[in-house]
């Protein structure tokens, strides 16, 4: 476990963030019954020589989870593990193509209320990356620095009459990211930076994230 406050982008932290990954022994969910999904983590350069991750803000065309925060990513098609899924849907919606060699770890299967079982794959995209949004899918791109991602204050914890489970609401900015957004950004700050055996996929969604 590192303490090191250092989020440089630089081949320092993609080892850092390699290493974490390679250690932490991933836990996976049986998917019967739920549709198979995976999500992009994608440690890019915050613009300022730093860390962050690549946030979406999505389209309110879409039929479900419209106008919600979240990661890159989708259903897997027929035939595709989780990597090519996201390095097919991160072409598709932000227009980054990476090759399967910039693919760091995964992360633990997140089963969620509306019936996917979504599977987070870290990948390291190169400095200066330009991301154009696919207006059909996504309303913003927004990179969140490793500094803010680390907020002393974050993540928050509710409690709901619905669930015995707590909700939790990662505070990025003026925003509150709910699960399953938030619950894999906080695994991921907590193994991927800090190599910290922590989990979260006991953690709840808002009720109105279980349609």
């Amino acid at each position: 476990m590192t303490n090191n406050p250092d989020f440089s982008f630089d081949a320092p932290l993609r080892t850092r963030i390699n290493e974490n990954l390679n250690a932490f022994e991933r836990r996976a969910h049986p998917h019967q019954g739920l549709k198979r999904a995976a999500v992009a983590v994608v440690v890019v350069d915050d613009g300022a020589g730093d860390g962050a991750l690549v946030l979406t803000k999505r389209s309110s065309k879409l039929r479900a989870h419209k106008s919600q925060w979240a990661l890159p990513g989708g259903r897997l098609d027929e035939g595709e593990t989780p990597v090519d899924a996201v390095l097919r849907e991160l072409s598709e919606e932000v227009n980054v193509t990476l090759p399967v060699n910039h693919v760091l770890g995964t992360l633990d299967d997140y089963p969620t209320r509306s019936g996917y079982l979504i599977t987070p794959v870290v990948v390291w995209s190169g400095p200066e990356t330009e991301m154009v949004a696919n207006p059909d899918e996504v309303a913003s791109i927004h990179r969140i620095s490793f500094s803010e991602l680390n907020r002393t204050d974050s993540p928050a914890f509710i409690t709901i009459p619905e669930s015995d489970r707590p909700v939790i609401q990662m505070l990025v900015h003026d925003n509150r990211v709910h699960a399953p957004t938030g619950a894999v950004l906080y695994q991921f700050r907590e193994v991927g930076l800090h190599g910290r055996d922590v989990r979260v996929d006991h953690l709840e969604q808002p009720v109105w994230a279980w349609r």
